[in-house]
């Protein structure tokens, strides 16, 4: 049973994805050979595992690293943190096409070649300019009369944020379109590289910032830096090594169909459409003229723009194509139920953590969870590859998208359970919340009876000092401040990270299947810019999380918080639902 991508339509290459059986007769074959061990360490996969590995470590500690340097810089404040995130997924979300497209435009190796070179010559360049900041902060700010500060800080943030584009186009060229190409177009081995590549990127979300963090926290902030140089340095020249091995090796990636050829192949097949139409010949010949004549008069008009103008016009054009392109794919559905997933404060980042202090939970304890919920995930990538075997890939993201929302349940029933601080009376305006709390004095009234806030003036540093503070993956977590008395029941927090643990194995098996599902039906000429479009919706729904949790910042909001994400979340495995009903009528009707 074999699976061909239907690529005919958009002027792709058609391949066939080959069976279980295949594949396994293959690896029985390939543990015959003696010495098979070396061969694999010197084989595509293990190569393309250690350069991502470098890659993720790299990508890791960078994110986190440059978050904490940035409040830092601007006495302890999360304005620069804030605005950083804001250009971060602003630029993506309006680049991601064009990413997207330039991948499918170029070589293989030289896609790979200039985004590794970009990344991390802008990470090691923007930690230089971190350290000299560090070092001569108090001289730099007589300068310009502070002036010079403000370009340091827009120098550091337009470099980071070009490191993050140069890491997104990275990553649709390796994880989305090579690792297809390595695996010889075979399922089974697609999804066991796809579930390594993932096993490898939850480690490194904890180990990387835990280790920039003792850095940073044992030392200084200038040899974290110096760190962080030093170590994308060591990683450009690995990564550019294994990665041109890669490509010497497998000469299947230098085969790729160019984006001008496809384009010419749909316009012929268009003209072939014309001319198969019924009626008067004479007729189709007229209707080829006009065509050829708007066509004509169109390309005048466009060569008469200044060159500015026809660039930025071919700009938006890209930009206009490829969100065409990606709502044209037979898999359009399923992307979109995973954009949703990004809308929701049901995860580890700063949002539930910081949430979480407040209800009373330690640092050291938070972290533990942190390390627990890794495993689940790393658990998710094993019932994935487990599930898609046993029961296709189809089915597998519906059975993984059950277990997600049931699991989620958990968390809705955590807003309602003893020990939560929901207030329903908070969904009047926050200024008359706000007016009461001033006429009490600041005390907490009985409907916040669970929150502790820090204490101290309104001029008190956000940060306290470096020695109380536990650095760990997307938060700052405190140990010194004073937190209150604990809630009068642990059950609703409880529930929420049970919840949010055991569904991380729904989740990651989800994310596994949506993400094999984009490389095994699109076709080859469209993988870069449908892919580049996909990380535009993800981080669009990522920001509306975050406008949500500024719309209602309070922790008595966060009940609330969470079932708005309940219902995105459903909302999206309800489209791969529309998704996989769709797929199967068509298998059914192809059968």
């Amino acid at each position: 049973m074999s699976l061909r991508a239907d690529a005919g339509e958009c002027g792709g290459v058609v391949v066939e994805f080959e069976s279980d059986d295949i594949r396994d007769a293959r690896a029985k074959k390939a543990r015959s050979i003696p010495g098979s061990a070396l061969i694999y360490l010197k084989g595509p996969k293990f190569l393309i595992y250690v350069s991502g590995a470098l890659s993720m470590w790299g990508d890791r500690m960078w994110h986190f690293a440059i978050s904490v340097f940035l409040i830092e810089l601007y006495g302890r404040n999360l304005l620069l943190t804030a605005v950083f995130g804001l250009v971060v997924a602003g630029s993506v979300l309006l680049l991601g096409a064009l990413i997207g497209d330039w991948v499918d435009r170029n070589p293989r190796n030289k896609v790979a070649h200039a985004s590794l070179f970009i990344q991390n010559i802008s990470v090691t360049v923007c930690s230089i300019v971190l350290m000299l900041v560090f070092s001569y902060k108090q001289w730099i700010e007589q300068i310009w009369n502070g002036w010079l500060t403000v370009v340091c800080y827009t120098v550091v943030i337009v470099l980071a944020d070009v490191a993050n584009l140069a890491s997104t186009a990275l990553t649709i060229a390796i994880q989305r379109d090579w690792i297809v190409v390595i695996t010889g177009y075979n399922r089974g081995h697609l999804a066991g590289m796809n579930a390594t590549m993932r096993r490898i990127d939850q480690v490194t979300n904890i180990l990387a910032p835990l280790a920039v963090g003792q850095v940073m926290t044992l030392a200084s902030n200038v040899v974290g830096c110096g760190f962080i140089l030093g170590w994308n340095l060591v990683s450009l020249i690995v990564e550019f090594i294994f990665l041109s091995r890669v490509y010497r090796i497998v000469p299947a990636l230098s085969i790729k169909p160019q984006v001008d050829d496809v384009e010419e192949e749909v316009t012929l097949g268009r003209q072939e459409k014309r001319e198969s139409l019924p009626g008067d010949p004479k007729v189709r010949e007229t209707q080829g003229a006009i065509e050829n004549c708007n066509t004509s008069i169109h390309l005048k008009q466009v060569s008469s723009l200044p060159l500015c103008l026809r660039r930025i016009r071919w700009l938006l054009s890209t930009c206009k194509e490829g969100w065409k392109a990606y709502y044209r794919q037979p898999v359009f559905l399923a992307g979109m139920g995973l954009a949703f997933l990004y809308t929701t404060v049901l995860g580890f980042d700063c949002i539930t953590t910081g949430y979480a202090y407040t209800q009373g939970i330690s640092g050291s304890l938070l972290s533990l969870l942190m390390g627990v919920s890794a495993i689940t995930g790393l658990m998710g990538t094993v019932i994935f590859t487990k599930l898609r075997k046993a029961y296709g890939l189809v089915n597998t993201g519906v059975i993984s998208s059950c277990l997600h929302l049931s699991c989620l349940t958990l968390c809705v029933c955590s807003v309602f359970a003893p020990g939560s601080p929901m207030d329903l009376s908070l969904l009047v305006p926050i200024a008359e919340v706000n007016s009461s709390a001033a006429e009490t004095g600041g005390l907490v009234s009985q409907g916040k009876r669970h929150t502790y806030p820090f204490l101290g003036s309104n001029n008190q540093p956000l940060l306290p000092d470096r020695s109380s503070i536990h650095w760990t993956n997307s938060t700052v977590l405190f140990e010194n401040i004073p937190s209150g008395t604990g809630p009068e029941s642990y059950v609703s927090i409880i529930l929420l990270f049970l919840g949010v643990i055991t569904a991380r194995i729904g989740l990651w098996s989800f994310d596994l299947t949506v993400t094999q599902l984009l490389q095994e039906n699109i076709c080859e000429s469209e993988r870069g810019v449908v892919n580049g479009v996909q990380s535009s919706m993800n981080y669009l729904m990522d920001l509306l999380h975050f406008i949500m949790v500024i719309s209602a910042p309070e922790p008595q909001h966060f009940g609330l918080l969470v079932i708005i994400s309940v219902l995105f979340i459903t909302a999206g495995h309800t489209m791969y639902f529309m998704y996989a009903r769709k797929a199967k009528r068509k298998q059914q009707l192809n059968t």
